[in-house]
């Protein structure tokens, strides 16, 4: 009877010592099952690539938005991975000039900058993956504040410049106008007035002063290849203002510019 029972206490203590030699020991057999080595590049977009040496199937990845996502100015990059590693180690480059706000990571991490970009780096062993990071992006950053101004403040200035901008056009485009309405004579420096004038009305007083000479209408109706009658009709209208004056030669009109 006393050999049944110590057999019996035997086997109670054999099963209680394999139980708990499973609860200590099993996490260590899970965390052999994955390992990674991870080069993770995120671009200006948001894109994350990751390259590198592990067995877990869902890790490498290339140009994908699955890990981020962005609030208002800032973009969190969230990789996690809730099975145990024996080992894992990683390397992470945000994008150019980027902000990091904060860092939440398994393991160990060392933040460090290369050529312009931050860099993470980590390693862990018998754990989980999580790679948490929320940081700005250089275009974030622009947007929010440029010359020291926040957007509202920037559109507003931009809207001032683009206003002086305007005005000066439009006083170049009057000044313009201003000389293309007065014509100079070319014996002296006296200035006739174009303004009212129609088309036909100018290219006649300025035929008249390139030519230096009175000129009868047939002359002026070929030179500017204007109608007969609308030669008559223009020359009418000028003679009324006070621009040309005409004198009659036998059967034809001489017309010339008024003396003052």
């Amino acid at each position: 009877m006393g050999s049944k029972y110590t057999d019996l206490r035997k086997i109670i203590l054999s099963i209680i010592l394999f139980l708990f030699l499973s609860v200590i020991c099993f996490p260590s057999f899970l965390a052999s099952d994955y390992y990674a080595d991870l080069e993770i590049v995120v671009d200006d977009s948001g894109f994350v690539t990751i390259d590198g040496i592990t067995n877990h199937p869902e890790l490498i990845a290339e140009n994908t938005e699955l890990y981020t996502s962005k609030k208002q100015s800032f973009w969190l990059l969230n990789i996690t991975k809730n099975e145990v590693f024996s080992d894992f180690i990683f390397t992470l480059a945000l994008p150019k000039n980027s902000e990091i706000n904060y860092v939440s990571s398994s393991g160990s991490v060392i933040i460090s900058e290369e050529l312009g970009s931050l860099i993470v780096k980590g390693l862990g062993e018998n754990e989980s993956l999580s790679i948490i990071v929320q940081y700005k992006t250089k275009k974030t950053i622009e947007a929010e504040g440029i010359f020291g101004l926040d957007i509202f403040s920037f559109i507003l200035l931009v809207f001032i410049i683009v206003l002086i901008i305007l005005f000066f056009i439009v006083l170049i485009f009057m000044d313009k106008q201003k000389k293309q309405t007065f014509i100079k004579k070319t014996k002296n420096d006296e200035e006739i007035n174009l303004r009212g004038l129609n088309n036909r009305q100018k290219k006649i007083i300025k035929l008249l002063i390139e030519r230096e000479r009175p000129l009868t209408q047939t002359e002026i109706q070929r030179e500017l290849n204007i109608p007969k009658a609308a030669v008559s009709r223009n020359i009418r209208s000028l003679e009324l203002k006070g621009l040309i004056e005409k004198e009659q030669i036998g059967i034809s009109n001489l017309i010339r510019l008024k003396k003052p």
